[in-house]
């Protein structure tokens, strides 16, 4: 137990919701990782957590999982919400966008990827 009296140190809970103490990284964000399968390791490099860290966040999540599943999915809930309102707030703009030409850069881009997505679909 902390000197704070909270039984996991690592997992705090604030106004965006349950954090890592000390930082603006939310447990949701790391359950998109867990989820996804990316190892501790990968984890603890892409957002310098310790391994310490990492299993309090792990424990945190085995000994709350109903509670942490239920306000994981409201955050993916509300992701999607938001991103719903601003593609269609900003649907007339990004057509506009689309219409205009393209330089020679963005055209060889363009065929750059698609000639990647063309591949990817083949296999």
């Amino acid at each position: 137990m902390s000197k704070n009296g909270n039984p996991n140190p690592t997992v705090v809970r604030t106004s965006r919701g349950l954090t890592v103490g000390g930082t603006r990284l939310t447990i949701y964000q790391l359950m998109d990782h867990f989820k996804a399968g990316h190892s501790d390791r990968q984890i603890q490099d892409w957002y310098r957590l310790t391994a310490e860290q990492v299993a309090d966040i792990h424990r945190y999540i085995d000994e709350h999982d109903g509670e942490v599943e239920a306000e994981y999915q409201e955050v993916l809930r509300l992701a999607e919400e938001n991103q719903r309102y601003w593609e269609a707030r900003n649907k007339d703009r990004i057509e506009q966008i689309e219409r205009l030409p393209k330089s020679p850069l963005q055209q060889a881009i363009r065929a750059k990827i698609a000639e990647l997505k063309r591949k990817l679909d083949l296999q």
